[in-house]
């Protein structure tokens, strides 16, 4: 178990190649969603799986090391709120790729790393261009659950960064600069 009172350089680097890698493969995905850019689907599949690979490491690191101690001021309420919004961001960054996968694979469309298949495409013989979903049920349910993650870690995110600008600007402790590693 590491230190309870700083983030290591590790878990700094994690933190933000996750957070960074997150917001921009949702943002794509959103863009994606929104304006029918099929051309990006590959794309947003391929770094989801590698930022993926990331999130395991991350998430490895963050159950063995633990999270730091909460700073001294900070109500029980807060503490609380911070403990569940700390909760959903790390398992919503691992529901979001893999219900993604998920949706992906099970509507027939297939998912892989940077033209590496992973799942194959199922292919309609009567319609060229057109796939066939291997379950239409599971299809359904899991982007319903990548689109349900999806909202609550944009509430989890903006939570998290409200509270870190809180602790830096308002309380005036070191919480964000520890995490910048100063």
């Amino acid at each position: 178990m590491m230190g309870k009172d700083v983030f290591t350089a590790t878990c700094r680097r994690l933190h933000w190649l996750v957070a960074v890698g997150f917001i921009v493969v949702s943002l794509v995905g959103l863009y994606m969603a929104n304006t029918d850019t099929w051309y990006l689907y590959p794309w947003h599949k391929s770094a989801g799986i590698v930022l993926f690979s990331i999130i395991v490491l991350r998430v490895g690191w963050r159950l063995w090391c633990g999270w730091p101690a909460s700073v001294a001021h900070d109500r029980q309420a807060e503490q609380r709120l911070a403990k569940i919004v700390h909760w959903l961001l790390l398992i919503g960054t691992v529901l979001m790729p893999v219900t993604g996968m998920m949706y992906s694979g099970f509507s027939g469309h297939g998912f892989g790393v940077f033209g590496w298949q992973l799942v194959a495409a199922n292919p309609d013989p009567l319609e060229l261009g057109q796939v066939l979903p291997y379950s239409a049920y599971w299809s359904t349910l899991s982007r319903l659950g990548h689109m349900m993650a999806g909202y609550t870690m944009l509430i989890a995110i903006v939570l998290h960064i409200a509270a870190a600008l809180k602790h830096h600007f308002v309380d005036r402790d070191p919480t964000l600069l520890r995490m910048l590693g100063r």
